[in-house]
């Protein structure tokens, strides 16, 4: 039966050595199966073209390789591409494609659904349903690179997991995965073209610190003043503003290295002059910068985006306190691949 088959790309390259010990094969067979499997990126035992069809008969007796399938692919007028990957399970996650002139970007997710409860992010209102597994999460970055290599004519050259779901809730898993994709053994992508966006969890982020991470780190905060954080971002009762702070002065004292805060504007929300001030104190307390992003509506008109005035007046207020702000706008907003927009729309499967 396939459901009692063990996943094989949950082994590692020594257990893998250690099975074909065990049946009397050689070990190296299993560092050539480990290399088909990531490196290669084989979806069966039969494209396993260098290994006897005896072993790749035994390989399936016992394994299964849940391979994911980019179930529907749709591109934008911009240039941006959306994948709904079905699992194997038929959960059904989003990874999207964001290309310019010099290079291209993976958007990957690291759950079905997500842990968080941000109201203004069409993903927060799925319930989360599980977290996703390293090489599932290989597999969105793999895909997206196919489809740069084709469509853009360049690999992919950054990785960011801002999809669906918190990845620090995922923690051990992600961290897997972005072992693999960094790994020689598997894409060989520096650490430094990844980034980890968290919508703030402080013990986690110290956990980064402490095991020494190498990829960026990303904060969604969107707001500087707890009672307004906390509107927007509920979880933000439970992990305030100050605990957040303490976290990232950790993460700065043990990496020495800056952190991004992601924000957004809302009409009514966020817009006003306190707002700035509260920011431009809360960029005070490690070196960072800002990007200050374009909303997406998710359809009820609960949060609209604020006037390109307000934009105007962070951006000035923030420069003049000596950060750097870039001001990031849509990409991919008809086809829903935007920011906050991943929500399976493209999928009946959730």
């Amino acid at each position: 039966m396939k459901d009692k088959k063990r996943d094989i790309r949950a082994l590692s390259k020594e257990q893998l050595r250690e099975f074909f010990v065990s049946v009397g094969d050689k070990s190296f067979r299993g560092t050539q199966v480990y290399e088909w499997l990531w490196s290669k990126g084989a979806h069966s035992f039969e494209d396993m073209t260098n290994i006897s069809k005896q072993t790749r008969q035994m390989l399936d007796d016992n394994f299964v390789i849940n391979h994911i399938k980019v179930d529907q692919m749709q591109r934008s007028n911009d240039g941006t591409i959306k994948n709904a990957v079905k699992l194997h399970d038929g959960f059904t996650v989003e990874s999207v494609l964001i290309p310019t002139y010099s290079r291209t970007t993976a958007c990957v997710s690291s759950q079905v659904g997500c842990s968080l409860d941000c109201k203004f992010c069409a993903t927060a209102r799925l319930k989360r349903m599980r977290n996703l597994n390293p090489d599932e999460i290989y597999d969105q970055v793999v895909a997206i690179d196919n489809e740069s290599r084709l469509y853009n004519n360049m690999p992919l050259s950054n990785i960011v997991f801002m999809g669906m779901g918190e990845p620090l809730m995922n923690y051990k898993n992600v961290l897997k995965s972005i072992e693999m994709i960094t790994s020689p053994e598997g894409l060989g992508m520096s650490p430094k073209r990844i980034t980890v966006s968290t919508s703030g969890v402080p013990k986690m982020i110290k956990k980064l610190a402490d095991d020494e991470v190498k990829f960026n780190l990303a904060v969604s905060l969107h707001a500087a003043i707890d009672e307004v954080r906390t509107q927007i971002m509920p979880f933000n009762a439970t992990f305030p503003l100050k605990d957040l702070a303490e976290s990232l002065i950790y993460w700065y004292e043990k990496t020495k290295r800056r952190v991004t805060y992601e924000y957004l504007i809302w009409k009514g929300i966020n817009d006003q002059q306190k707002d700035i001030d509260a920011l431009v104190e809360f960029c005070k307390i490690i070196p960072c910068k800002v990007n200050i992003i374009e909303y997406n509506p998710i359809d009820d008109g609960e949060f609209q985006q604020a006037s390109a005035s307000v934009t105007d007046r962070y951006q000035y207020h923030l420069e003049k306190a000596g950060f750097t702000v870039t001001v990031r706008r849509s990409r991919g907003r008809d086809i829903d691949a935007a920011c906050g927009q991943l929500a399976n729309k493209s999928s009946e499967a959730n």
